[in-house]
């Protein structure tokens, strides 16, 4: 039993409908936690009365405005102790055994930066589905640079019952190593705030793989999510998260792209592109925004590739197995690794 070692960060943004059975969930856990922090980004609808409920047993900092969940969860970071980070978003209900079962399995080898468990869906009101459906169970990378969830929208049959390395975790409930966040930050950052909201998960994801650390997927790990943004949804969801989603697909492949990985994907790469940057023409207006913002940003954004370029340990034959149509997973070994973590065997020359 390994207690004492997680701090949950939950970024609050008029989430009153969610956050007190979310907090409700964490608190029933059957492990004790270091500490339970929340930021409020300046909610307007009632979040804040709810929060005053839990103050005596979760560290609340309020922000005026909203300065993005990215911003937010850095401040949640920086300000915990905890030798793991359980990143939660309030729409968000965790089954008791879920922190320990996350903790037990990233204990299982030194390598091993972040843990995921099965998330599946719910419905805003937190009701469940007629029929149970997964809504993550890791995140991966197609050749076209969509990030999806794996298993999203599935009927949940009883899959995904084994240990998995994947690509990388939904940070709606995602736990983080402490040295990893330490050894990938970059300017004192592990989310980019220049993402604002949405794909700074799969950022991290990507730039951890490219540092040579593991991702790892525990069947015993179950929770469930409202998920707001799907692929299918786009039209029903606010210009605002249009425009960031636009920006940082480009944003994310700026920073994390390898040459190789763009040669071996150009095709794929390049009708996607055209598709998106069409849409933004002809329909979306709205999200020409994007553009203008990554020529702002574009030195900044260059700072932080050489960085990580410079730091990365894959090799391109190992980065480029990740990209593929169909979700990519290996097994997990059955046997437990302790100790100080192992170079990986997939490092360059």
């Amino acid at each position: 039993m390994h207690n004492g070692l997680v701090s949950v960060t939950i970024v609050t943004y008029n989430s009153g409908r969610f956050i007190k059975r979310c907090l409700e969930s964490v608190l029933a856990q059957r492990y004790s936690l270091k500490e339970i922090i929340v930021v409020d980004n300046g909610s307007t609808d009632g979040t804040l009365d709810i929060l005053d409920q839990f103050t005596e047993r979760v560290r609340l900092v309020t922000n005026e405005e909203n300065i993005g969940f990215a911003a937010a969860q850095n401040q949640c970071i920086q300000m915990s102790s905890g030798e793991w980070i359980l990143t939660l978003n309030p729409d968000v209900l965790l089954m008791p055994n879920f922190i320990q079962s996350l903790v037990d399995a990233g204990n299982r080898d030194a390598q091993i930066g972040t843990v995921c468990g099965k998330l599946l869906a719910m419905m805003a009101t937190f009701d469940l589905p007629e029929k149970p459906m997964v809504d993550s169970t890791g995140i991966y990378f197609n050749p076209m640079l969509r990030h999806l969830d794996r298993g999203s929208q599935d009927v949940d049959n009883g899959h995904y019952l084994n240990f998995e390395y994947v690509f990388g975790a939904t940070a709606a409930a995602a736990l983080y190593r402490r040295e990893m966040i330490d050894d990938i930050s970059i300017k004192g950052e592990f989310f980019d705030s220049d993402f604002f909201v949405y794909r700074e998960d799969a950022d991290v994801a990507w730039r951890a793989q490219l540092y040579g650390w593991k991702t790892l997927y525990t069947p015993h790990a179950r929770g469930y999510h409202v998920r707001s943004v799907l692929p299918g949804n786009r039209r029903s969801l606010s210009p605002a998260i249009n425009m960031h989603s636009v920006k940082n697909r480009f944003l994310m492949r700026f920073k994390n792209m390898t040459p190789d990985l763009y040669v071996r994907n150009f095709f794929p790469i390049t009708f996607r592109d055209i598709v998106v940057i069409g849409c933004c023409l002809l329909q979306e207006h709205s999200s020409l925004k994007a553009f203008w913002i990554l020529g702002k940003k574009w030195r900044n954004v260059m700072e932080k590739r050489k960085i990580i370029m410079r730091n990365r340990k894959v090799s391109d034959e190992y980065l480029a197995n990740w990209f593929q149509f169909q979700p990519v997973s290996q097994p997990a070994p059955k046997t437990v690794r302790v100790g100080v973590r192992a170079k990986a065997p997939q490092l360059i020359d």
